[in-house]
């Protein structure tokens, strides 16, 4: 099978900007007329590729996610980014034009993290090991760097920056890597401390020190889209409220429950794990019993309905049994008790791991979440535990797919043995997998179309879409995680007789796989997606387990505009008892808690 593979670049590209004008980024701007009025006008230039401006778009999502920093089309400001397609990945630091201040996404520029990086840029802060103060943390090996470029290792005086009372953080996006502007005879950058020497210059995403430095230097710490995190280690229990109906013990706080889980997820892998849990028993009772845990109740604030739950659970009961997710909506004082949806469900099999589970929430008013068990028909020894809950104002990744005991797979398997995720669909109908090629020391990522049921029912071939592949990283905190992933859009072949985004079933090959046969496309990706030395640093590997989430996103109008459509939210076929009736909130008193 012909593979179209794309490798990640190394290093940036140079700009056509002359040497003497320049700008060397160092650290946060001292002039407050150097930072944006808030939210920041852009404009997604027509130079730009289809699949940068999609991920410039998810940028902004992370921007909104873990800072107070908010982006909007540009209206009528004399002051916005125009961000363009010019050489290399560039930006001005700080408000530095108006009509439009240029910032380049360039080619293979591309990358969500190159794209914070140039958008930190041009919000005022500089590369990290520019502080005054970085002789102490790392080294700057002069005779290794490329003639013309020393320029780039300069310090910038405490009398033109400041690190605003951070410490030097070698985690961030900002910081170069070892061998930036290398002439090839050894590092640039040697870290004070060796344990950080193959982890500066990560562009998998902005780091929590990142942004709180961004939220420092805005003088603000309320997320944009941010609402929720709880992991249960509190006895407060982040406000939620218990109640049941007929079961014995509802939901309790665990440290452990025998037949499982023996921990927390939080803490899952440490040795002195003293974390809690959420668990609900199945063991006792009769068929039809719940128990509910009910959140404290949040407003949205957004122009977009669009929310995310985001949750791991345990399994341990019968097959039958049941964790429900419910929404509850008060649209205004005459109903008290809200309006009840059903928004998500987990039952069949138990397993024997933690699993993440995400589900789409369309609140337009002030809500709570509800987390219900049911016990099924069957016997139990178990029950379903829940932990780190984190809700946003964002849109849910669209599949999930876990790969157990990773490590050993990738390192005892053949080199270039390939792993296929089930088959998945668009929102539209589109049939896809994701492959993983296995090359003992690291792995590539590649997306297929294939054969599936709506095909002939479907418009071909399938252009503009964004599908984006991201390596989960488990930290339990959503604002602290730094995960890796790759996004690649279904563009218009160069190739006048073949398409990998045509029809499987008309331009792909049969591949016979166990007692299935189906249509399958040329695969699409990237050949070097992470290193093992790389997938231990953050936390993508947790019971050894790892998981990506997957999405495959229409962003065809941004040929024409600067923003995607409100998402649409497809109600989900969900079974429960007939015989369910709302008997209102567990707290007999509703407390607004707007965020």
């Amino acid at each position: 099978m012909s593979l179209a593979v794309s490798a990640i670049p190394t290093c940036f590209k140079r700009t056509t900007t002359p040497r003497h004008k320049r700008r060397v980024p160092r650290n946060t701007v001292l002039n407050k007329d150097k930072l944006w009025d808030l939210p920041v006008p852009y404009v997604l230039d027509e130079t730009l590729a289809l699949n940068a401006k999609g991920i410039i778009l998810q940028a902004f999502e992370q921007f909104r996610l873990k800072s107070c920093v908010n982006f909007k089309p540009r209206g009528s400001e004399y002051h916005f980014i125009s961000a363009q397609k010019n050489r290399g990945c560039s930006s001005h630091v700080g408000r530095s034009s108006k009509y439009g201040q240029p910032l380049s996404i360039g080619n293979y520029c591309d990358h969500i993290g190159i794209v914070e990086h140039e958008f930190l840029h041009a919000l005022g802060i500089w590369h990290e090991q520019s502080r005054y103060d970085r002789d102490e943390y790392v080294t700057i090996v002069w005779k290794n760097i490329r003639r013309g470029h020393e320029r780039n290792f300069v310090k910038v005086s405490p009398h033109y920056s400041t690190t605003l009372g951070f410490p030097y953080d070698y985690s961030s996006v900002l910081h170069y890597s070892e061998t930036s502007f290398s002439k090839g005879e050894g590092p640039t950058i040697i870290t004070k401390q060796p344990e950080y020497q193959k982890i500066i210059g990560q562009r998998l995403e902005m780091s929590p020190q990142d942004a709180l430095m961004l939220n420092k230097l805005y003088g603000c710490k309320k997320s944009i889209s941010f609402m929720e995190h709880c992991n249960f280690d509190n006895q407060r229990l982040c406000g939620m409220s218990r109640c049941t109906k007929s079961f014995v013990g509802g939901w309790k706080r665990r440290k452990t429950v025998i037949g499982g889980p023996y921990s927390d997820f939080t803490n899952l892998g440490k040795t002195d794990s003293t974390g809690f849990f959420m668990h609900a028993s199945t063991a006792s009772g009769q068929e039809g019993d719940t128990a509910r845990l009910e959140s404290r109740e949040m407003t949205p604030s957004r122009k977009c309905s669009v929310q995310c739950l985001q949750f791991y659970y345990y399994h341990s009961g019968n097959e039958s049994d049941q964790l429900n997710v419910w929404m509850r909506v008060y649209r205004d004082e005459r109903n008290p008790n809200g309006t009840l949806h059903h928004m998500g469900q987990i039952t069949g099999s138990p397993g024997s791991h933690w699993m993440p589970y995400h589900v789409p929430l369309t609140a337009t008013k002030t809500f709570q979440v509800e987390f219900e068990v049911r016990k099924g028909a069957g016997q139990s020894t178990g029950g379903f535990s829940i932990d780190d809950i984190n809700l946003s104002e964002t849109e849910c990744p669209h599949h999930t797919w876990q790969i157990k005991d990773f490590e050993n797979l990738l390192t005892t398997s053949d080199i270039n043995t390939v792993v296929y995720s089930p088959r998945y669909y668009s929102p539209e109908g589109y049939a896809y997998q994701i492959a993983i090629y296995l090359r003992e020391m690291l792995f590539g990522v590649y997306v297929r179309l294939v054969s599936g049921k709506y095909d002939d029912q479907l418009q071909w071939p399938y252009h503009h879409r964004q599908v984006t592949i991201q390596l989960l990283d488990q930290n339990p905190h959503t604002q602290q995680r730094m995960s890796k992933q790759i996004s690649i859009t279904t563009e218009p072949s160069l190739q006048d007789d073949y398409d990998s985004w045509n029809n499987p079933r008309k331009v792909g090959m049969l591949e016979n796989r166990g007692d299935k046969s189906f249509y399958v496309n040329p695969a699409v990706g990237y050949l070097k997606f992470l290193t093992l030395t790389q997938l231990k640093h953050r936390e993508f590997l947790k019971g050894g387990n790892i998981f990506f989430l997957i999405t495959m996103q229409d962003i065809s109008s941004l040929h024409f505009n600067n923003s995607l459509p409100c998402p649409k939210w497809s109600p989900q076929n969900l079974i429960i008892n007939p015989n369910n009736r709302d008997e209102g909130p567990c707290a007999t008193k509703r407390t607004l808690c707007v965020y």
